[in-house]
Parts: C-alpha cells; sequence; structure tokens
C-alpha cells in the first residue's frame, strides 16, 4: 500500500515537473501570481480583498516599485473591501496615462457544491479550475505581472500606466472601490481610457478560436419595487380585490411588455461585423438589422435569440417574490423585484414610465430602488483603441474577427464613464461552447487561453502605452 501511495504521489509530482518544464520562466512566474491570487479568498462572506491587495502590493515592491508609487485605499466601515492603485510613470509629458481595472471580489463558492476546491488552483485536463480563474483573477494576474516585468526590464512607457485593483463589483452590499475612487480620487485613476473585464473570445468545441470581441459600453443594472397594498381581511370570505392578484396581473403586463429596439454604434458593428461571417437566417438578420433596425422581419430573427434579443433594447424581469402576512388572511401587501438592464443613453425615469404605462393600473406603486443609476454612454469606437486590438490579433488569431460588443450585463466600468474616462473590455482570453462557469459551479478557464490572452495583453497594452 505504502508503495502504491508513494508511486501515484512521484507520478503527481513529475506531472508538476513536466508542464513546468513546457512552460517558459515569465510564464511560471504568472502562475505563481494567478495561483495566489485564485487561492487568496475574496468573496464577501469571510474573503478579504484588502489581503489580496496587500499580496500584489508586495510583489509590485519587490519589482521596484516605490512606496509613492503604491497607494492602498479602504473605509473604516468595510476594512476587508480595500484595494490598491499602483503607477508606472511614463516619460512623456502630454500623453494622458492609460487605466488598468481589474475587480479582486468573487462570487461566492460552497466547497460541498464543487468537484473540486473552489479556492485551490487545478490544473487538470487542459484546464485551470477554481473561483475567479475567469471573472477576473486572470486579468488581475496578467495586470499585477505585467507590471512587475515591465518594471524589472525596465520598460518605460510613453505613457505612464495605471493599475487599479478594486473590491465590490460582484455585490452592491460591499464597498465599491471603483466608484469610491471615481468620486473620491479621481486623480489617482486619471486617464485617458481604461482597460477592463467584459471582453474576450470564443471557441469550437475542438478549441479553435472563431471571434475575439472587445466590449464597448454596457447597459446599466437598475432595481425596482412593485408593490402591491390592501385592507385584507378575512381568508373564509375572499374578494377578487386581492393584492396578490393585482401584483400577479402587474408582472404579466411586465412580462408581456418589449421596450422598443434601440441601436448604437457598437450593436450596428457588432451586428454588422459578427454577421458577415454567417450564412444561416440569423446571420442574414444580423447583416440587416445593422444596415436598417426598422427591419421587422431582421427583428423578429433575432429575437429567438435570447442575448440578441437583450442586446437590442433595455429589458426588465422579475426576480424575487413576497406577499402576504398569514396563511389564513387575505393578503394586505404584495412584491416583487424587477431587475432592468436598461439600453446605454436610457435613464430611470424614461424606463419607470414605459413600465407604468404597460401596467395601467394606478394602485400598483413602482418604486426605483437604491442605488439609482444614471445613463451608461457607450464608449467611442476609437481607431486608436480599435486598430492596435485588431492588429495583435492577427498575430495570436489570424483570421479572426475583432467585433466590437455591448455588454448585456455589468462591471464597474459604469463607474468611470461619468467622470470621462471610456472604458473598454479587453480581447485575448476566450472559452468555449459551455462557457467559463462564471458566478456557478466548477469556473474554469482554457490553460492554453490564460497564456496566450496574457501574451496578448502584454504586446497591446505596450502599444498603447508607446502610442500616444
Amino acid at each position: 500500500m505504502l508503495g502504491r501511495v508513494l508511486g501515484a504521489a512521484l507520478a503527481v509530482g513529475l506531472a508538476h515537473t513536466a508542464v513546468a518544464a513546457e512552460l517558459r520562466p515569465d510564464q511560471v512566474r504568472f502562475r505563481e501570481v494567478y495561483k495566489e491570487l485564485v487561492e487568496t479568498n475574496t468573496s464577501l462572506s469571510v474573503g478579504s480583498c484588502t489581503e489580496a491587495a496587500a499580496k500584489m502590493g508586495a510583489r509590485l515592491k519587490a519589482a521596484g516599485f516605490t512606496d509613492s508609487q503604491l497607494t492602498y485605499f479602504s473605509v473604516p466601515e468595510h476594512p476587508k473591501d480595500g484595494g490598491l492603485v499602483a503607477v508606472l510613470p511614463g516619460t512623456s509629458k502630454t500623453a494622458k496615462p492609460m487605466l488598468l481595472l481589474g475587480h479582486l471580489d468573487v462570487v461566492e463558492a460552497k466547497r460541498a457544491d464543487w468537484t473540486r476546491d473552489p479556492f485551490t488552483l487545478i490544473e487538470e485536463n487542459g484546464y485551470f479550475y477554481g473561483r475567479g480563474t475567469a471573472d477576473m483573477k486572470v486579468i488581475d494576474a496578467t495586470w499585477v505581472d505585467m507590471l512587475v516585468r515591465f518594471k524589472e526590464e525596465k520598460f518605460q512607457p510613453k505613457r505612464t500606466i495605471k493599475l487599479a485593483l478594486t473590491c465590490g463589483e460582484e455585490t452592491i452590499s460591499a464597498f465599491n472601490g471603483a466608484d469610491w475612487l471615481a468620486k473620491n480620487r479621481r486623480d489617482l485613476i486619471d486617464a485617458e481610457f481604461a482597460l477592463n473585464e467584459g471582453g474576450g473570445g470564443r471557441a469550437d468545441a475542438d478549441g479553435k478560436v472563431l471571434t475575439q470581441g472587445i466590449q464597448v459600453g454596457e447597459k446599466v443594472v437598475q432595481q425596482f419595487r412593485v408593490e402591491t397594498t390592501n385592507p385584507g381581511g378575512h381568508s373564509s370570505v375572499p374578494v377578487r380585490d386581492n393584492a396578490i392578484y393585482q401584483l400577479s396581473e402587474a408582472l404579466l403586463k411586465i412580462r408581456d411588455y418589449e421596450f422598443p429596439l434601440t441601436m448604437n454604434d457598437t450593436t450596428r458593428a457588432f451586428f454588422a461585423k459578427a454577421g458577415a461571417g454567417r450564412t444561416d437566417a440569423t446571420g442574414k438578420a444580423m447583416v440587416a438589422i445593422a444596415k436598417d433596425p426598422t427591419d421587422k422581419a431582421a427583428e423578429a430573427e433575432l429575437n429567438k435569440d435570447r442575448a440578441f434579443h437583450s442586446m437590442l433594447r433595455t429589458t426588465c424581469v422579475a426576480t424575487l417574490l413576497d406577499g402576504g402576512h398569514a396563511e389564513n388572511a387575505l393578503p394586505q401587501r404584495a412584491g416583487a423585484n424587477i431587475n432592468c438592464r436598461m439600453f446605454p443613453g436610457s435613464t430611470m425615469e424614461a424606463t419607470k414610465a414605459a413600465l407604468e404605462a404597460a401596467i395601467g393600473d394606478p394602485g400598483v406603486k413602482l418604486t426605483p430602488l437604491q442605488p439609482i443609476r444614471g445613463k451608461s454612454m457607450p464608449s467611442p469606437l476609437d481607431p486608436k483603441i480599435m486598430g492596435p486590438a485588431e492588429k495583435i490579433a492577427a498575430k495570436y488569431f489570424p483570421g479572426v474577427p475583432v467585433i466590437p460588443t455591448m455588454s448585456t450585463g455589468a462591471s464597474d466600468a459604469i463607474y468611470l464613464a461619468p467622470v470621462g474616462i471610456p472604458t473598454y473590455g479587453v480581447p485575448g482570453f476566450w472559452s468555449g461552447p459551455e462557457g467559463s462557469g462564471a458566478h456557478g459551479l466548477n469556473e474554469h478557464m482554457s490553460v492554453k487561453s490564460v497564456y496566450v490572452g496574457r501574451d496578448y495583453l502584454t504586446d497591446l497594452v505596450k502599444a498603447y502605452a508607446n502610442a500616444g
């Protein structure tokens, strides 16, 4: 038995050595940063972004960053939600800085639900597994490792490169570092533009990369409380005037309401470019809608795809439900949470008015919930951003298009646009048809994607940093 155990341990050790031998020395060091980040629990319940920021700061300082180039920040009410801003000075006095943005926090992960320990970086069958491997510690590790190498190589960029590692992106109940920096230390993150999560590619089942996307804008999340009230009474003498029935009718009207189709430069470019490579009915509809947003036949075809349907309009959906106060009483109150994803340029007021008109019942109260979001405006399709992304992609992904995308989700980019920092979700990494498991079970990232994406982003950041 002992011999078999020792043999198995030796085999594992040899396998790890073989994997390490296949990596370049700089990749081995990057893997250490990636591993340290994934294995530092930064979930809201028991984790600490402050600890992760301190570990990354220590790596940067060891590489030669001075204390004046490293700024740690937090607030007393949220001591575990701290972050870090690092600055690599540029040589130009006229070129504005660029900002690398990354959130350190991750979604909760219960060990009992996962096949593997979510807070251990496990490499298995060509994938890295662990919470944050995709969202978004692979980018955080890339940013940190990149600045470490730049410092050690004595690389002097033309424009200053800033890195902001923050917390609070995954939940509104945490301290959001990006929001705090934008409101309180705008000077610290001042930049001509920022690079963030949100982009990335898609591969087929065989691992062949088909597309790379660069996120140029995103929807805005706005929550509403829809509520009905009633005097109630004894359940033994029911009446039609019932708070739960009234709420149910309102919810069905919200379900059936379709916000009007809306497009902007980003979505037009997306549908035109992504559709051009397809010959099916959906591809033809994508091209048609880009040319003519009033094409109802094309819209009807695209609405069959839930992702495309959401990209074409504001969407609102019921996500939480409550009502009544006793099992033997008519309900005095019933309510639901409505989660809206507002198309860039839309306002909370206009969205609220549209929902109220759709419900058509003055007895149903609709209340916007905090935080109240302002308008989200997409970043410009700037050739200075798109050009290098496409040129370098041609080197790493020959023949693969780089497509502008608008996220139907949300990221910390929402806090930078209002203070004048256009933000772009970077291409480079990719996932297969099954996705990455981000926010779900057994989150993972292709090993090849990690190393190729990291090299792509290194070249991309250098290109941006030496321009201007």
